[in-house]
């Protein structure tokens, strides 16, 4: 380049302009340059040279336009769809920052380079701990999810409750929520410019839950809602990839595609199921039929459900989010309850009443769980850790009915619960290689909102 012969003919010390691409050293004769072109390196003395950063601070320069760190950057997927532009103008504010002085942004180097490490490491404790936390909650909504399997199977065998029903009591109790935004003075149905797609995750989220109550009267509990999580996870990783464009890592997918082989194991049916006569009853397979579609279009549902809070996890709270789900429940539960003529009962004893509460509080509960977890976790990720409610609420099954499980069913469980055991393990047990860690729970740190 004529650059390094400049540097070496001339035996000075000059200053370089970055944007500058080739030069010409002029000294008798006054250089006219090409219009619009900039091919002159300002020379002491000219006008501009004091702003023009040094040959050592050229370094920097080259480190910040590197190929290395575009391509870096340019893994970090933008949202598309449900995507929001504060990321991008935090990075360019982040950028004009940074470009604002040489002196300021060597002084912040030499900084930055002694403390990275200690940086890092005080993110990484801080993102570790949350992470816990986070998957604490998950497997605490896991357990939940299997009770309350478990409470809707009974109240519909022992006191004749419907699961329309039950959701119905439900969402009408899920309404006192509406003191959480109301306390931190929010607007209950969104802030502004996120309200409509706040209704669109409500209505999703309520849509899911009615279709799959609704396929508890034409399948069986533990069909029903091991088919519902089998196509939210599966169908959470299509649309978070879609929608969001966000991917799943190698192990993260081998384990989801482990504990779905294993809720399929559970699906399969027995033998008296396969060589009883009702097989050949038009009207009995066609009822199945329509449970099994229930089951699966309130798996898309949740899945979009999933999808539609991960975007907006950084506007809207959990608090606002179930409000949005227990008012929108009110209005599409009665709905479902009208089309499908389901039997209008209430609880007529105490016992009834304490199990429809105890029903609620664990809905409310495996609801917070999951969604503090979509702040911070993929939505697959956190639709394949809730499977553990199907070994849950077998287990719970054979204390309360004791009725010995199938061979595939008790692989299939095996399975799920080593699948979600493997996927808390590599999520939260310290990596060989540590610096590696410290980079992944630095950038997830950075990506959630607690930052």
């Amino acid at each position: 380049m004529e650059s390094t012969h400049l540097l070496n003919s001339s035996k000075k010390r000059v200053k370089i302009h970055p944007h500058t691409v080739t030069a010409k050293y002029a000294t008798h004769a006054p250089y006219s340059p090409q219009p619009g072109v900039h091919t002159h390196f300002p020379q002491p003395g000219d006008e501009g040279y004091d702003d023009a950063p040094s040959f050592e601070d050229f370094g920097s320069f080259l480190e910040e336009t590197s190929d290395k760190k575009q391509l870096t950057e340019s893994r970090k997927w933008r949202l598309t769809l449900f995507g929001s532009k504060e990321k991008d103008t935090s990075n360019k504010l982040q950028t004009l920052g940074g470009a604002e002085g040489s002196e300021g942004g060597a002084k912040a180097a030499k900084v930055s380079g002694k403390g990275v490490g200690e940086q890092l490491a005080s993110f990484g404790e801080a993102s570790v701990s949350a992470s816990r936390l986070t998957w604490v909650g998950l497997l605490g909504a896991a357990l939940a999810h299997g009770c309350l399997i478990v409470l809707t199977r009974v109240a519909s065998e022992s006191f004749s409750l419907g699961p329309l029903f039950l959701l119905l009591v439900r969402s009408i109790v899920q309404l006192v929520s509406v003191a959480v935004p109301l306390h931190r003075g929010e607007n209950p149905l969104g802030p502004q410019g996120y309200r409509i797609r706040l209704l669109c995750y409500g209505v999703s989220y309520s849509l899911s839950l009615c279709c799959a109550y609704a396929s508890l009267t034409f399948v069986s509990p533990g069909d029903g809602t091991t088919t519902w999580r089998l196509a939210t996870t599966a169908l959470s990783v299509i649309l978070a990839f879609l929608l969001l464009e966000e991917r799943l890592g190698l192990a993260d997918g081998i384990t989801i595609v482990a504990g779905l082989c294993g809720l399929g194991l559970v699906l399969l049916p027995t033998a008296d199921e396969s060589n009883s006569d009702s097989q050949t009853d038009p009207v009995t397979f066609w009822r199945g039929a329509f449970g099994w579609s229930l089951s699966a279009l309130a798996g898309l549902w949740m899945a979009l459900a999933l999808v539609g809070y991960r975007s907006l996890k950084e506007r809207v709270g959990v608090g606002t989010a179930l409000f949005a789900v227990s008012w929108t429940g009110c209005l599409l539960a009665p709905a479902s309850l009208f089309l499908l003529q389901e039997g209008w009962s209430w609880p007529m004893s105490a016992e009834a009443w304490g199990l429809v509460l105890g029903l609620v509080a664990c809905s409310v509960a495996a609801f917070l769980g999951m969604t503090h977890a979509l702040t911070r976790l993929h939505p697959a990720l956190v639709s394949a850790s809730q499977s553990l409610e199907v070994p849950v609420a077998m287990l719970l099954h054979l204390a309360v009915l004791p009725l010995a499980p199938t061979a595939p069913e008790v692989v299939g469980n095996v399975m799920v619960i080593l699948s979600v055991g493997w996927l808390v393990a590599i999520k939260l047990l310290p990596a060989r290689g540590g610096g590696r860690r410290q980079r992944e729970e630095y950038e997830e740190i950075l990506d959630s909102p607690i930052k």
